[in-house]
């Protein structure tokens, strides 16, 4: 059996003497493992970088079967990734929450036109980092931990709202929240998608964002650690603070 779609490029290992093992996150077939045949020679390793675009013809004899990959560039983004330490950061958040995240061979089309478009912005560091706030957002989402910041949990108001709770992911007024301040997450107007979204606010929102990814997401796979890259990146955000 055997298939063609066209996919973002997670991870790449030597496989043998010549071969690669790489791992695409494909729109059709959500994210797919397969064998590169040559996959270490001058002509195609450089084409199998993170992040790269790629068509793909997989086949294998059986479905469960690992198979193997054909490969043709569509669309590098070395340049983009390389520009700056921001913009490398970002990228390797990106290909290693996929990889952490998302079931094999379990379509998710809505995440990958947003991880599509995020990618194309790496290198544009002024709007890159909250339109990766909001690529987590909508993982958290796609993954079936979204947040509602629409109203307070306790008061139901529709203003005011400076929390989140880290139990429900529900939004939670200043008034709502009492003597459990203290214990609830920030929520900037930023992660509302409202507001100017300076770089303060949107390292406050990947805080909240993070939480649940490390508190909730990670431990429905097995209590895995997060993916270090992630707060590599971060870090490298936050130093611009």
């Amino acid at each position: 059996m055997d298939w063609r779609d066209h996919g973002i490029l997670l991870t790449s290992r030597r496989h043998g003497e010549t071969a690669a093992i790489i791992e695409v996150f494909t729109e059709g077939h959500g994210r797919h493992a397969g064998v590169v045949r040559g996959g270490t020679s001058r002509k195609i390793a450089p084409v199998l970088q993170p992040g790269a675009q790629l068509d793909v013809l997989w086949r294998a004899r059986l479905e469960e079967h690992i198979g193997t990959f054909q490969v043709e560039p569509l669309r590098s983004r070395a340049a983009a990734a390389f520009s700056g330490r921001l913009a490398l950061a970002g990228l390797n958040a990106v290909v290693s929450l996929l990889s952490f995240c998302l079931p094999e061979r379990e379509p998710h089309p809505a995440i990958y036109k947003q991880t599509e478009q995020l990618m194309d912005l790496l290198g544009q560091d002024e709007i890159w980092p909250l339109a990766y706030l909001r690529w987590e957002l909508a993982l958290l989402e796609e993954l079936g931990f979204g947040l509602d910041l629409s109203a307070c949990a306790v008061t139901g108001a529709t203003k005011g709202l400076i929390y989140v709770s880290p139990k429900t992911g529900r939004a939670v007024s200043a008034q709502g929240a009492g003597e459990w301040a203290d214990k609830l997450l920030p929520l900037p107007p930023c992660l509302r998608g409202e507001g100017a979204a300076p770089d303060a606010e949107i390292a406050d929102a990947l805080k909240t964002t993070g939480y649940f990814l490390e508190h909730r997401v990670a431990p429905s796979l097995g209590h895995h650690p997060l993916p270090e890259a992630r707060a590599r990146f971060v870090d490298q955000f936050t130093r611009r603070l």
